[in-house]
This record gives structure tokens, C-alpha cells and sequence, in this order.
């Protein structure tokens, strides 16, 4: 299975976030496991790098990512997905939409988020990290 991890799970992983860092983590011990293919947006890097920097020092969210890097797969949409994206006014976050076109290049079964409305226009099936583990 192939699946593209959102920004918001990924954040419940690296910060430890109470009542959610369970269910991230077992998500990441499936990827490490090798039981699914977890991939993550490029644009989820900075997002991390910058939304953690209260929190972490500049090297210890370096180590972070390279930690992270080491689990999950880093994907990118082309020139034309990012094109389509800006253009697809279906979806009210420019970065959930490329989070649904970085999803398309590499086939994902599901894109697992917490935030599952920003979704309803995905060709992705999204799904949360609760459900997702039911279904493995």
C-alpha cells in the first residue's frame, strides 16, 4: 500500500503531540516496517523546518528531517501538477491541492490527514490516521 502522509500527521509525530503521536507513529513503524510505502509532499519539509522552530533549535529540526527523510519518501509535483493545482479552485488550501497532486505521482492509495474535508475534492481517497490503521 501507498500512502502520502500529510503535514499535520507528520507534525504529531516529530512534536510529540498528546493523544495524537500514537497513531503518527504507528503510521511511521509501518513505513520503517516496510509494510507500506510512506511518502511525503516536498512542500511538508519547509512547512516543518518553519511551523517547529518555536520549539526546536535550527539543528535539532535538521535532524528531525533527516530523521524523517530516512522513513518516508520526499515526492514533488512537476510544473504542470503544480500549474493544475494553483488552478483548481475546488479546493479553498493551495497546500492541501498540491498535497493531492503529490499524491497522483506516485499512485498513492490514500493521503492520511486529520483533516479530511479539505479533501472532499481530492482524486486521492483521504483518509485519518485512526481510520487508517483499522484498515491495516
Amino acid at each position: 500500500m501507498v500512502v502520502l502522509i500529510d503535514t499535520n500527521v507528520v507534525l504529531d509525530y516529530l512534536s510529540l503531540r498528546e493523544g495524537l503521536y500514537e497513531n503518527a507513529k504507528k503510521i511511521m513503524q509501518l513505513c520503517v516496517d516496510g509494510e507500506i510505502d510512506g511518502y511525503i509532499a516536498f512542500h511538508t519539509v519547509p512547512n516543518v523546518y518553519y511551523i517547529l522552530r518555536t520549539n526546536f533549535s535550527a539543528s535539532q529540526r535538521r535532524e528531525m528531517l533527516l530523521e524523517l527523510c530516512d522513513i518516508v519518501t520526499v515526492i514533488s509535483a512537476n510544473h504542470s501538477g503544480v500549474v493544475k493545482a494553483i488552478e483548481n479552485d475546488e479546493f479553498s488550501d493551495l497546500e492541501d491541492c498540491l498535497q493531492d497532486e503529490c499524491a497522483k505521482m506516485v499512485r498513492t492509495d490514500y493521503i492520511i490527514t486529520r483533516n479530511i474535508d479539505d479533501y472532499k475534492h481530492s482524486d486521492t481517497k483521504a483518509i485519518s490516521p485512526e481510520d487508517f490503521l483499522n484498515l491495516v
